[in-house]
């Protein structure tokens, strides 16, 4: 079976496309980060180095340096599918990601976003 194609795409090409969602509805990078780094538990240094280098997506995933467990309270529907019922978990990962950028377009505030108690 053939990885989709999101696998190979650099993650610095759908970034840039997270930022201007982001931003066009008034949010910053700085929250588009924040969002990035509660994710996967990149820091700063880790996640600009993964941008600047090319990484493609399933890498950025696959050397996330601490999946936050609480991700798994993220639920809904992206590109038509519910998040919490994607069997592949590469792209259950990307759709975790996919899913917060939308709630911080939509507005919500940042600790809901973030799953704080």
């Amino acid at each position: 079976m053939t990885k989709h194609r999101i696998y190979t795409t650099s993650f610095a090409s759908i970034y840039l496309l997270y930022l201007a969602k982001a931003e066009k509805k008034g949010r910053t990078k700085s929250e588009v980060d924040e969002i990035i780094r509660w994710l996967t538990g990149y820091n700063p240094q880790q996640l600009a180095s993964a941008l600047s280098d090319g990484t493609d997506f399933e890498t950025f995933f696959a050397d996330a340096p601490q999946m936050n467990p609480a991700r798994r309270l993220i639920k809904g529907v992206i590109c038509g599918i519910r998040v919490e019922d994607i069997k592949e978990p590469t792209m259950q990962e990307i759709r975790y990601l996919d899913k917060l950028v939308d709630e911080l377009a939509r507005g919500k505030a940042m600790a809901k976003i973030l799953r704080a108690a």
